[in-house]
């Protein structure tokens, strides 16, 4: 590490460490006056809390419930609604942005005729390096760029998503996060294609993709009705680079850190109060690494994503393996659960909606966010790329959530009555730790892992927005990295709730410009979908002849 990027650290730590040891001498002074000790961590969330509420108001508007569609009091079986604490009716509203992903999700998989059935066992042959060309322009090879985008979507959304998905739909939940997982597959082959297409590399061999530059670019020369697409494209990629950027800082970052935290606070109680050092320490260790750029993140993550995915999903499969002989009756749950809820949880349509979210969260097909990743890759045919991509939602969803749900229903803990108000990442712990009593602490080295590889990626993908809005420079780079670094601290000391609440606002809102600039480009993606199939089938032929 240079000195000027250990100036860097040091100057965070200073920082960090004088605004901690401020809050925590004001809290020593007031305790005196007041009956409970208010430490840093919640200062911090009393801020940032509120802030998220306002957000919410907007970013997530019920268009279904504002014009009297659907009805989002949760009603018990008599009808009777259900009261929170403060005696006012529990809602469930239905977020448009999710429906704009549900949508989205099934078009592109009739547009692309099936690729996610179709590209499967090609995408597997490419992951394997059976087409790679070292003399293409890139930074990555296929393995490192899927590697590197799973790393930003594998992760805590794996254990605590689904946790929080059973949480508020029931098993039914799972039924819909699998259907969501299957058809991400052809969102997420489309718009990495796209990124790839229409990447830039500079003199020195550095590369910038994703939905800024295909949206901008892929949109300058189209024109509906006469009328020229390329201020919309500019529109749309500005929008994109602002929530990227906020998607960087939130799911990519509070949210990990959060969950982090929680699960470290569950095995030592002790450390509860501390969210904000905890946050500190995560910071300088994940300062440590994002300041070498996409090679050194691939580098690092083509270790880390196989190994930690080993430990998470042996300790699941022995769980799985050991109630094996119930896969049909909890199966059947799911399926009944996902078709016929029980009224607390909202409806077929509540339920529905909270499946399709956390999965969306969990492998971010529609997002945008991994064709950044994917446009390092070493290829002259993008189409390649778009296929290798479709194994990410397979792999998060379809795979890993679905272990992790038959972990928590497999134990008891989809019942509200075991999991008695435990939620996240606590949730999924507790039903681990069920089974055998240490693997919480098996489960607390894998979401470390997971955290560490999902901001390392996501600092990246933030930093690509932020280049985009502000140029590219080492001051424009270390600006973003100390702002990023400090929302660390941020997401350790604040609530779940609140955590959640503005990444899901930040994530799934980055769906919205993506997925308009996906429809108008489809049909050049389909057509090099048609002329690379043929390729790939010809030169096949030919080694057969």
């Amino acid at each position: 590490m240079s000195i000027k990027n250990l100036r860097f650290l040091l100057l965070l730590i200073f920082i960090s460490t004088h605004f901690f040891s401020q809050g925590q001498d004001k809290t020593s002074q007031e305790v005196n006056t007041i009956p409970d000790e208010i430490t840093l961590s919640d200062r911090i969330n009393d801020v940032f809390e509120p802030i998220v509420g306002g957000m919410a108001t907007v970013l997530f508007w019920d268009p279904f419930t504002y014009f009297g569609i659907y009805d989002p009091i949760v009603y018990d079986e008599n009808g009777k609604p259900f009261l929170d604490e403060d005696g006012n009716p529990i809602e469930k509203p239905i977020p448009f942005i999710v429906v704009w992903l549900i949508i989205g999700a099934f078009f592109f998989t009739v547009r692309m005729k099936f690729i996610n059935v179709r590209g499967f066992r090609h995408a597997i042959g490419l992951v394997q390096g059976k087409y790679d060309n070292p003399d293409d322009e890139g930074e990555v090879s296929h393995f490192q760029a899927l590697a590197t985008a799973l790393s930003g979507t594998v992760g805590l959304g794996n254990i605590s998503s689904v946790a929080i998905a059973i949480t508020i739909g029931g098993p039914g939940a799972t039924f819909w996060m699998i259907l969501a997982g299957f058809l991400g597959m052809s969102l997420k082959f489309t718009e990495v294609t796209l990124g790839v297409k229409y990447r830039s590399i500079d003199n020195y061999g550095n590369v910038s993709g994703g939905p800024m530059h295909y949206l901008s670019e892929g949109l300058k020369n189209k024109k509906i009705a006469g009328i020229s697409l390329a201020p919309l494209g500019k529109v749309l990629a500005f929008m994109f680079a602002v929530l990227v950027i906020g998607a960087s800082f939130g799911g990519g970052n509070m949210f990990q850190a959060n969950q982090a935290f929680q699960q470290f606070s569950t095995l030592a109680p002790a450390i509860e109060n501390y969210g904000a050092l905890f946050g500190l320490v995560m910071a300088v260790i994940v300062g440590a690494v994002i300041i070498g750029g996409i090679k050194g993140i691939a580098k690092v993550t083509e270790k880390i994503v196989p190994f930690m995915a080993i430990i998470y999903v042996f300790a699941a499969s022995i769980i799985i393996t050991l109630n094996f002989s119930d896969i049909g009756l909890v199966f059947s749950m799911i399926f009944n659960g996902a078709f016929a809820p029980m009224a607390i949880k909202g409806g077929i349509i509540g339920v529905l909606v909270a499946g399709f979210q956390r999965a969306a969260f969990s492998n971010e097909a529609g997002v945008g966010s991994a064709s950044i990743a994917h446009a390092a890759v070493k290829t002259d045919r993008p189409v390649s790329e778009g296929i290798v991509a479709l194994l990410e939602p397979f792999i998060d969803t379809v795979l890993i959530c679905t272990m992790t749900a038959l972990v928590i229903i497999f134990t008891g803990f989809h019942n509200p009555e075991i999991a008695q108000g435990l939620n996240g990442v606590q949730l999924t712990s507790k039903a681990f730790e069920s089974v055998y009593s240490w693997f919480p602490y098996i489960l607390g080295v894998a979401i470390v892992l997971f955290a560490f590889s999902t901001m390392i990626s996501w600092s990246y993908y933030g930093l690509k927005g932020f280049e985009y809005l502000f140029g590219k420079s080492k001051i424009t780079k270390n600006i973003f990295f100390l702002i990023f670094l400090v929302f660390v601290i941020i997401g350790a000391s604040s609530s779940l709730t609140s955590v959640i609440d503005f990444s899901d606002m930040m994530i799934l809102s980055m769906s919205f410009p993506n997925i308009i600039g996906l429809y108008i480009l489809a049909p050049e993606v389909f057509r090099d979908l048609k002329s690379y199939l043929k390729e790939i089938k010809n030169k096949k032929s030919t080694v057969a002849n």
